[in-house]
């Protein structure tokens, strides 16, 4: 049964992001911008930015990493929207969806019928440390207090998964590869390269300076190698993490009624769930999160879908492990199957459910406030056909899904798309 259905369709039209990575020479405005353009261009019959009728910016710290607030207004005169209204969101990692959710209640409320939607974040501008330290903010004050950093929370994740499912870090391992390898074809991602791509430079670079050649035999054995992937928090190794990123994000919005305006091949949003969690110290397991349970809830709820519906979906996988969490939190494995059913190959382009076909946040890029927008970005493209050589080969694609994550699971939505 549908509960909390939309009162008025809401539809996709327009997308578009910058290109992900650290850049020295481009700030917060410059990479929304980058984004805004794409986004406006992608837009099949045009779209004049002066109808944008009001915009929703998530950002998570740029307060923090290049001390600057008030975001909102800013990226709004520099597109040239104001004197309109936006409002900035904060909620971590899940900044720009939670936008994403209030953009389109306010459409589906008949408050607004064209919005804009959008995230940005500036973080290599600081230090590593400090970027730690900005980040460590989304976690509770007793978690921040002993200094429990996001590579700890899901080191003790992965030993808690690892003790009660009997998975190892190899398991991990075809996780890392299968996102390199998505990663690989996206033009936009901070990681464009496969492991086997490191490998080989890396062979190169020492037959070049005269040094002793690695002889991995294949990626795994390069993978457990110190020397290539050194740890960070066991069993978390380098390869497990996603990197520190800049970028921007944005989609266009409208009211189901005119999308055909814009477009004949208008995507909707279907389904839409968030949750909250608590401080892991209080959490009944480590192996799965609350929110994320009540965000699918309510999302399959409103679409009248269930896990087995969904095509595909981008999940919020800032480290491997946590690619695995959401697979069964959100019903696409059963309890402590989804290492399992990497390793048969499901989740791959051409398997029967791909996850992160953009090559995750682990390879596509982690700008924390972007990052919401940009996983629609590549469900919008998935739907449309229009997603290059990391096209899932499925020429009936009809739904496909989006799961982002907060801080150590205190926020997490669940937004669901449709190609009618």
């Amino acid at each position: 049964m549908q509960k909390g259905k939309l009162g008025r369709g809401v539809a996709v039209v327009g997308a578009g992001m910058s290109k992900f990575g650290m850049f020295k020479d481009k700030d917060s405005k410059y990479l929304f911008f980058e984004g805004f353009k794409e986004c406006l261009e992608s837009v099949d019959k045009g779209i004049d930015p002066a109808d944008i009728q009001a915009m929703w910016l998530g950002n998570f710290t740029n307060d923090f990493f290049v001390h600057q607030g008030h975001w909102g207004p800013i990226i709004s005169d520099l597109i040239g929207l104001a004197p309109r209204p936006v409002t900035r969101t904060e909620g971590a990692c899940a900044a720009s969806t939670l936008a994403l959710k209030d953009a389109a209640y306010s459409i589906a409320a008949g408050m607004y019928d064209i919005v804009l939607v959008g995230g940005v974040e500036e973080m290599s501008k600081r230090p590593t440390a400090e970027v730690t330290e900005g980040l460590a903010l989304a976690g509770s004050p007793y978690e921040s207090e002993i200094g429990f950093t996001f590579p700890g929370v899901f080191a003790a994740i992965s030993t808690a998964y690892f003790n009660k499912y009997g998975a190892t870090h190899a398991d991990l391992e075809n996780v890392t590869i299968k996102s390199h390898n998505n990663g690989r074809l996206n033009p936009k991602a901070q990681f464009n390269v496969s492991i086997r791509d490191i490998m080989d430079s890396r062979i190169e670079r020492a037959k070049k300076k005269g040094l002793p050649i690695p002889a991995w035999k294949d990626e795994k054995e390069a993978l457990r190698d110190p020397k290539f992937n050194p740890p960070v928090a066991w069993p978390m190794y380098l390869y497990d993490c996603c990197p520190i990123s800049d970028g921007g994000s944005c989609v266009i919005l409208v009211a189901e009624e005119i999308a055909k305006r814009f477009t004949d091949n208008p995507i909707y949003i279907i389904g839409m769930g968030q949750g909250s969690g608590r401080a892991l110290h209080d959490c009944p397991t480590l192996t799965s999160l609350e929110a994320n349970k009540n965000a699918a809830k309510e999302a399959y709820g409103m679409s009248g879908l269930t896990p087995k519906d969904i095509q595909f979906s981008e999940v919020h996988d800032c480290f491997s492990m946590a690619e695995l969490i959401h697979m069964e939190d959100l019903g696409f494995s059963k309890e402590g199957e989804a290492y399992k059913d990497v390793a048969a190959g499901m989740t791959k382009l051409d398997g029967p459910m791909p996850i992160n076909t953009s090559g995750g946040l682990k390879c596509k890029g982690h700008p924390v406030g972007a990052t919401g927008t940009a996983q629609i970005y590549e469900v919008w493209e998935q739907l449309r056909g229009e997603a290059g050589p990391r096209q899932i080969p499925n020429k009936n694609l009809r739904f496909g899904a989006s799961q982002n994550l907060g801080g150590t699971g205190g926020t997490c939505t669940f937004t669901i798309l449709e190609r009618r």
